[in-house]
């Protein structure tokens, strides 16, 4: 009687276990399988990490190089601003020289026009100017003729 009731106990043993063993293939089953399905995930993120690295070096590379067109854009730019500077200093120095030259011709003919500029006859005008043509300074002008400073002269030059 005991072989019957151990035979009914290994079979059913047996039974469990080869239940156990199919939910250990089961298990098994499904661990390889989401092993390979986190396999292949980290695959693709791999992928995406290296795209996205390739992608920011080429925009890094854009970059770089719009970076350097600016910089030479700037270094033309201030080497014509520096030009045009220089030139602008030079014209205002000219423009000072020809104002000042403009104020003493005007004083020199509101003199030669002026009321108080005594009439003389020709021998004492001779006399006046020496052998260049010029006025000699010490016999032409009348001493009752003031001489005047003008601001705008000291304006013009801080220009």
């Amino acid at each position: 009687m005991a072989s019957p009731g151990g035979a009914c106990s290994s079979g059913s043993s047996s039974l469990q276990n080869s239940g156990s063993e199919g939910d250990r293939d089961m298990v098994d089953q499904r661990k390889r399988k989401r092993m390979q399905s986190n396999r292949e995930s980290a695959r693709r993120s791999r992928m995406r990490k290296q795209q996205h690295l390739e992608g920011l070096s080429a925009q890094l590379d854009e970059l770089k190089k719009e970076n350097n067109e600016m910089n030479r854009n700037i270094g033309m730019t201030t080497q014509v601003y520096l030009k045009v500077e220089a030139e602008n200093a030079i014209l205002r120095a000219q423009m000072a020289e020809l104002s000042n030259r403009l104020n003493s011709l005007n004083e020199i003919i509101g003199f030669i026009n002026s009321t108080n500029y005594l009439v003389l006859d020709e021998a004492q005008e001779t006399q006046m100017f020496n052998d260049c043509g010029f006025m000699d300074a010490w016999t032409g002008i009348p001493f009752n003729q003031q001489i005047m400073a003008s601001a705008d002269n000291d304006i013009l030059m801080m220009y």
